[in-house]
């Protein structure tokens, strides 16, 4: 199933994705996942699901297609992308957060803040989690954990990384993880899914999930060996080779197969 989270009559609503003639479209209301609190009790009150018509995609005021609790992201998972910013290959997953307050919708504009000198594009395919994980083993049945996937923009203020040398301020800014626009469960990562970037639409990174370093199972194992996962947190799998240098007004456009792209816009703080 192919979902989406969207905005109607002021009220966020969860919608089945469908394809007619070649285009996205939602077709009816999908159910409301356990971890939006807000949304189920809206439900219970009985103004959560008035009526939509069905409506293309890309007329709808989307929304990060999930509300996760939170945001775990893997650094340096692609060797080329470890490469070319001078880096050794790890030889254990490299993790960090993002907080909640940097999500942001598809079409949103990511916030470009003064006080950085090089603001990064990253695009990565993100896994949702579906059910409480805790110290998984390596030989799991990973699949039975995972929701779906869906497209990240791992956005990355690139100067401020390296003066840091941790990276919570320079991955944590307001607007820098845009989300969506999709949750799909119809894909296979380890099959092979295209990632693709571009800015301005010129194609600037092109890699595939195959080229990870750590498979997905692998992650799941590292991760919850030390904390717990819950349904909605979002795992960002890393980002192939091909990073560079955003200005003012750039549009950033993440590919993946089967999962639509997810757009927004770049802006400099405003004084």
């Amino acid at each position: 199933m192919k979902t989406c989270r969207f905005l109607h009559d002021g009220t966020a609503h969860y919608g089945v994705v469908e394809e007619r003639n070649g285009t996205l479209w939602i077709t009816g209301p999908a159910p409301i996942p356990e971890e939006d609190r807000a949304a189920q009790l809206a439900n219970l009150r009985g103004n959560a699901r008035t009526a939509f018509a069905p409506m293309p995609l890309s007329a709808a005021k989307l929304l990060p297609p999930v509300t996760p609790g939170k945001i775990i992201c893997v650094g340096r998972n692609y060797r080329d992308h470890a490469k070319e910013l001078g880096n050794e290959v790890p030889q254990e997953p490299l993790l960090f957060f993002k907080p909640i307050s940097s999500l942001l919708a598809p079409g949103g504009t990511v916030v470009m803040p003064r006080v950085a000198e090089r603001i990064d594009f990253e695009g990565e395919l993100t896994v949702v989690i579906g059910r409480r994980a805790s110290k998984l083993k390596p030989d799991a049945d990973w699949r039975s954990y995972v929701r779906g996937y869906t497209i990240a923009n791992d956005v990355t203020a690139r100067d401020l990384q390296k003066k840091d040398g941790q990276w919570t301020r320079a991955k944590g800014f307001d607007s820098f993880c845009p989300v969506g626009p999709i949750l799909s469960d119809e894909v296979d990562p380890e099959s092979g899914l295209t990632v693709e970037t571009r800015v301005n639409g010129e194609l600037r990174q092109h890699g595939s999930t195959t080229d990870f370093i750590f498979s997905i199972s692998q992650l799941l194992a590292y991760i919850t060996a030390a904390i717990t996962l819950e349904p909605g947190d979002l795992l960002l799998t890393g980002t192939p080779a091909g990073v560079a240098a955003l200005a003012h007004g750039d549009r950033v456009e993440v590919s993946i197969t089967g999962l639509g792209t997810l757009s927004n816009p770049f802006a400099v703080e405003a004084n």
